[in-house]
């Protein structure tokens, strides 16, 4: 089984933020293959569908971005995945919008929401696409930029980045070697 996990904050008042981009990737999946978000255990929302012949569980984790990994791990471990099964999509400020770096492995990079998972899941090897999200400009603080909606304009360039990261994880459900993947998606959109 393979395991999707989009980060992000919940909320209303957090849809559509910079810093859920990841839980923006998982709806969009969730939608294109007619599936429901709509089961909760452990402090995720989870869905286990058949993709592509794969069977795939799907999480958004229901605690704040920075204690994501008090959902995910006992999910993995009740549904029997393996870290070498989990695929991790989130934002990153280092990026620009439109940009993927797609990993096998790393530190937290200051991701509080990576580093929650690294603790839970007792290590840094698992796989994960940084989705570009930029950095504030003029005296906005990373805080409040992460938090803010997308622009109009900025919704364009993410749709564009939602599309091709899907492409991305249903390489990875189908099986292909992650280097194939990171090879072919890393990069500007």
């Amino acid at each position: 089984m393979k395991c999707i996990v989009g980060l992000g904050n919940i909320g209303k008042k957090y849809e559509l933020t910079r810093h859920n981009i990841g839980f923006m990737v998982v709806d969009r999946l969730v939608e294109s293959y007619n599936l429901e978000l709509n089961q909760q255990k452990f402090k995720g929302l989870y869905a286990i569908a058949m993709i592509n012949g794969e069977k795939v569980l799907l999480i958004e984790p229901m605690t704040y971005m920075n204690s994501s990994g008090e959902a995910v791990r006992p999910l993995m471990d009740y549904f029997n995945v393996s870290t070498e099964d989990l695929l991790v999509l989130y934002d990153d400020l280092d990026m620009p919008p439109g940009r993927l770096r797609l990993r096998q492995k790393g530190s937290a990079g200051g991701h509080n929401g990576i580093r929650s998972l690294i603790q839970h899941l007792g290590t840094d090897q698992f796989k994960r696409i940084r989705i570009g999200i930029g950095r504030p400009t003029g005296h906005l603080k990373v805080v409040d930029f992460v938090l803010q909606k997308f622009t109009p304009d900025e919704m364009i360039v993410m749709d564009k980045v939602i599309n091709q990261t899907i492409k991305a994880v249903e390489a990875f459900i189908a099986g292909e070697r992650f280097e194939n993947i990171m090879n072919q998606y890393n990069g500007d959109v």
